[in-house]
């Protein structure tokens, strides 16, 4: 079981029975409804997406971009958070949400939101972004938009591309109704016999294998696409030869995909997940999407077939899967994108050698002091790859230990585990199989792991292991010495250059004995408690926590300088929560920057009036967790990997490292003041939940950008560099 002493918060051990009573007691400072409901702050979230694709200001292609995000992040929220909540409707184990209302109510004000939402984020691309992309020379046309010679060279390329993988499942007396996939594109189709005059149905389901956007052959000046599903529809006949087809509809069915996996001392991990991952394919209809002319007899059929409701059936304008504008993305069409970004070399981590081929030795850059790495702003390949390529070819180090929560499909960091194991390394590798939906790739990896002779673990029983930890082992000088890596994102190249994420290099010794004793504990039967730089989940992490904050409170009660300032993806946690408030009623400044869910209300007099909540979207998801405390004047600040939500801090094994090093805690503070200054674009929190953007001044200017800045920091560090 995973345990965690708390560092010295000014807490003495006998007020300890005190501040946990204080902890679990309803406190009557505090309203019943301080709370936001956690769904609806969700779709609140997806919403800021949408406004960034309703920027006219933004590049046109990166509008589409993140209307395709939207679209994919509004999928997963169906799969996973609406079919969690029905399910537990439906098997009776609801019980009332932390905004006293009932899970139906709930799901009654999701699906008018969310139905909202949809029919916003369809006229956002028809009307704004389609158009804006047309006068850039990108269409994306219909089949009555055609001239005769492109139409005959699309039906040459459907004869040849398309029709041979074509499956049309007719649904008669002896043929039932076939599955439909979860996520799948459909097309459903009336047709009349000739011969009997009978009017028949029939399901076709689009190749997801296909480009979904079909370039149109042209000599023309702009650059013309039309969906794969119009293409088909256009070509019907040649499917039914002999029939009339009278009319087609596009649907599309999303199903329950959040897996439930029942774990116990025994069973075998990756043969329950393979299980489920099948079962995962036949989960419950939770969403049928329908363009909005489908004939009431069409609809009446796939209501009955699928057994879904009306509440359930989104009717919006085509095109149907807006994630379809991911491969317009890909246009090389620079103007049309964010100016490019190359993420540059930490400054330690920089060749002292002029030769473009030259590496650095990272360990003797982190010998020399602890190295703070901000990616995708500096470069995640000549950090943490390099780091873990050096210690697999470097003669001296004679153990590497590594988390794996989620891995790119040709991982470099896993290829050096493998190089590792195949030089003769003791290599350890926790692979969170998991994670989700990632399950069938890090099984895959697993396997490939252990048959390099990688030791692969799966973690602990009813836990997920999502710290971000690597472990080096180096001998130098008959002494053996650790070199600790603690991030708060994913092992994961291609995402390192989306996500924003810090990572902390370090030889602190005590820093490794932590990490050496997690591992033991992840890996056998260890039980250690003692962690001193760490603050670990699911027993203590909360707990550390709440006690840092309420040391917070206690200061600004006393005259103290006091304030906490928390950055993570999701504010849900409602002991946390209730910590901040009774902090903001002694008077501690308290900053939330969150990316996503915020529970947290602003608008609350006399319990909220010194907490203020901000929200950044940008080109880079903002996914780094920021712990900070003014801990009377000696700032106390970590990093790492957890969120505040239960499943972070009572369901997952999670770690934050204390930063010590003082530039490194005044960059990261300078980073909120950026972050929470009123010139800085974002969103802010406001009465009932509401976020409101903030990206123009008063002056009619825009304001600030703040990862824009970020760059422009990191290119100013490395030519300071440079010139020395």
């Amino acid at each position: 079981m995973i345990d965690t002493a708390i560092v010295d918060t000014g807490i003495g051990d006998a007020e300890d029975d005190d501040f946990d009573a204080a902890v679990e007691a309803p406190d009557a400072q505090l309203p019943e409804n301080r709370y936001l409901d956690r769904e609806l702050s969700w779709l609140a979230f997806n919403q800021r997406v949408l406004e960034l694709a309703e920027d006219p200001t933004l590049p046109v292609l990166e509008r589409a971009n993140f209307l395709a995000i939207f679209a994919s992040n509004l999928d997963e929220f169906f799969m996973v958070r609406v079919a969690g909540l029905k399910r537990r409707i439906v098997t009776g184990l609801a019980v009332p949400t932390n905004v006293g209302r009932s899970p139906g109510e709930v799901l009654a004000g999701i699906s008018a939101e969310a139905h909202a939402l949809q029919l916003r984020h369809a006229a956002v691309w028809n009307d704004d972004v389609r158009p804006a992309l047309a006068k850039a020379a990108i269409e994306v046309v219909g089949w009555g938009d055609l001239g005769d010679d492109e139409r005959s060279a699309l039906y040459d390329y459907f004869q040849a591309k398309v029709f041979p993988v074509l499956m049309p499942l007719a649904v008669d007396p002896a043929h039932p109704f076939p599955y439909i996939s979860g996520l799948s594109l459909n097309l459903a189709i009336r047709i009349r016999n000739a011969r009997t005059g009978r009017q028949e149905f029939a399901r076709l389901k689009v190749p997801p294998m296909l480009p979904r956007l079909i370039e149109v052959p042209t000599a023309g000046p702009s650059a013309r696409y039309i969906p794969l599903e119009e293409l088909i529809a256009q070509h019907l006949d040649d499917l039914f030869p002999g029939m009339e087809v009278l009319d087609h509809h596009a649907f599309r069915l999303t199903r329950n995909e959040d897996m439930v996996i029942e774990e116990d001392e025994t069973e075998n991990l990756i043969q329950a997940l393979e299980a489920e991952l099948l079962r995962r394919r036949f989960g419950p209809p939770i969403r049928l999407e329908v363009t909005e002319d489908m004939d009431d007899l069409t609809l009446d059929l796939l209501l009955k077939e699928l057994d879904i409701t009306e509440q359930e059936v989104y009717r919006l304008p085509g095109p149907l899967d807006l994630r379809a504008l991911f491969e317009l993305t890909r246009i090389d069409r620079p103007e049309l994108h964010y100016p490019p970004h190359v993420p540059t070399t930490a400054v330690a981590f920089q060749s002292a050698e002029q030769s473009s081929d030259a590496r650095a030795d990272l360990f003797a850059a982190i010998r020399k002091g602890d190295v703070l790495v901000h990616h995708p702003y500096e470069s995640f390949a000549t950090s943490v790859q390099a780091f873990l390529e050096q210690a697999a070819r470097d003669p001296h180090v004679l153990a590497i230990k590594q988390t794996l929560y989620r891995t790119s499909g040709d991982s470099p960091i896993v290829q050096a585990l493998i190089d590792a194991a195949e030089a003769g390394k003791q290599v350890l590798a926790l692979v969170e199989v998991k994670a989700r939906f990632d399950e069938a790739n890090n099984i895959v990896w697993a396997r490939k792991l252990e048959k390099a002779g990688v030791h692969v673990v799966y973690g602990l029983v009813g836990l997920k292991t999502h710290c971000k930890l690597a472990l080096v082992i180096r001998e130098e000088k008959g002494e053996l010495r650790h070199y600790s890596h603690v991030g708060t994102g994913n092992y994961n190249p291609k995402t390192s250059r989306l996500y924003e994420d810090f990572g902390l290099f370090t030889t602190d010794a005590q820093v490794g004995r932590d990490l050496t004793r997690l591992f033991n504990e992840l890996s056998g039967y260890a039980i250690e408690k003692k962690f001193k730089r760490l603050l670990v989940a699911p027993l203590h992490l909360r707990k550390g926590l709440l006690r840092l904050i309420d040391r917070e409170r206690r200061n600004a009660l006393e005259g103290k300088p006091a304030y906490v300032r928390i950055k993570v993806n999701s504010m849900v946690d409602e002991q946390i929560i209730d910590a901040l408030y009774r902090a903001s009623i002694a008077g501690v400044k308290v900053d939330v920057w969150v990316r996503g869910i915020c529970s947290l209300r602003t608008d609350l007099p006399g319990v909220s009036d010194n907490i203020t909540v901000r929200s950044i979207l940008g080109r880079y998801l903002e996914h780094s967790r920021i712990f900070a405390f003014a801990n009377d004047g000696v700032p106390d600040v970590y990093i790492g990997s957890a969120d505040m939500m239960h499943r972070n801090l009572d369901r997952r094994v999670e770690a934050l490292v204390r930063v010590t090093t003082p530039r490194h805690i005044t960059e990261l503070l300078g980073l909120f003041d950026q972050a929470m200054d009123d010139g800085t674009s974002s969103w802010h929190l406001g009465p009932e939940g509401v976020w409101t953007r903030h990206s123009v001044g008063e002056d009619g200017k825009p304001l600030a950008d703040l990862q824009d800045r970020r760059m422009s920091t990191v290119r100013r560090r490395r030519q300071a560099r440079v010139s020395r």
